[in-house]
């Protein structure tokens, strides 16, 4: 147990960690191709009246939605790689290793790469790519499909390892589909893909937000009802299975929650990736513990922080360019992962 010396430490690690994103909230509302000084940006946030109008537009309509966006992605990317990485004890595992966001990447190939039907890629041009209700519902049904093939599974697999495995393999059918669905497509159907799969946080519109922000904040609850399951799957099967805990209802609870986290920011601002895996070990490398009490509102708020900092960069403030989110935080995560790695030398000791 920790001592309480120990744990005002960590709730004062926490009360920083709120701080640093507030600051990178204002930044990132700031910055872009039109700078905005941070004192108005605070003034339009408190509903003071300000004397630009054009800066209120673009903070409330542009900016704030993708920001917000941003929070909710590096929040739920974070908790369901913190729960993959406990359920299988593995430091390699995230959001994405059961195939559920190759699933949803599945579904969006099914609709932007069907050549000859009402769901070309010109209809959902049409419909709006990034805030195409379509993508989003095919997104979500791919994960889905995906999610129930791995249940059924789970209920004749035991062992978490071979559960690991045969997520990787189905990721790897999935993949493997949306490539020949590829080779046989048009080139500005293959160009719309590849820009979905590129990730985006300013495609998602307030009504989407609202439904984003619900499931979220759902997924990240359940989550916390489960920390003393995940307290206790730490301790290995058996001793966990000792204690009265049902193992494979607690996998199935883990499974699901996850695949809420990781497929609805999959549908709403597509695949992204690094953060799932980079943000837990940061996250325990910064607090030097196991305890998923403490683990969980301390990846969520490392999550928004590193995801509102990807963002930020992406923006590449004074210029109009937008680059992929998805590199930066590939960018950003894997030299993070490796810093760890050279740190802490032996990763399984938090496992």
């Amino acid at each position: 147990m920790n001592s309480p010396k120990n744990g005002g430490v960590k709730w004062q690690l926490m009360i920083i960690l709120i701080i640093v994103v507030v600051l990178l909230i204002l930044l990132d509302l700031g910055l872009g191709s039109v700078r905005i000084p941070t004192s108005e940006v605070a003034r339009i946030l408190l509903g003071q009246p300000t004397e630009n109008e054009a800066w209120q537009a673009i903070i409330l309509k542009i900016r704030l939605p993708r920001t917000i966006t941003a929070i909710l992605a590096g929040a739920a990317l974070s908790v369901g790689g913190l729960q993959m990485q406990t359920l299988f004890r593995n430091p390699l595992a995230g959001p994405s290793v059961l195939g559920i966001t190759a699933g949803a990447s599945l579904g969006v190939a099914a609709v932007m790469l069907a050549a000859g039907t009402a769901t070309t890629a010109f209809t959902v041009r049409q419909l709006g790519l990034g805030g195409s209700w379509l993508i989003i519902l095919a997104a979500t049904v791919g994960a889905a499909l995906v999610l129930l093939a791995i249940l059924a599974i789970s209920y004749k697999i035991r062992d978490n390892v071979v559960m690991l495995i045969v997520g990787i393999m189905v990721a790897n059918i999935t993949i493997a589909i949306v490539s020949i669905w590829q080779y046989f497509s048009d080139p500005e159907q293959i160009q719309e893909y590849i820009f979905w799969t590129f990730g985006s946080l300013g495609g998602v519109t307030a009504d989407q937000l609202s439904i984003l922000s619900i499931i979220v904040v759902f997924g990240i609850f359940m989550t916390f009802l489960l920390s003393k399951t995940l307290n206790a799957l730490l301790l290995g099967e058996d001793y966990a299975q000792s204690m009265g805990l049902n193992i494979r209802r607690s996998r199935i609870g883990v499974i699901l929650v996850t695949s809420i986290l990781a497929g609805s920011i999959t549908g709403f601002c597509g695949p992204i990736g690094f953060v799932g895996i980079a943000v837990p070990h940061l996250t325990r490398s910064f607090l030097n513990t196991s305890d998923h009490k403490v683990l969980i509102p301390s990846c969520v708020l490392v999550g928004a922080i590193l995801m509102l900092f990807c963002d930020i960069i992406s923006q590449v403030p004074g210029s109009n360019t937008v680059l992929p989110v998805n590199a930066i935080t590939a960018m950003i995560g894997s030299p993070i992962v490796i810093w760890i790695i050279v740190k802490r030398r032996n990763l399984k000791s938090s496992f």
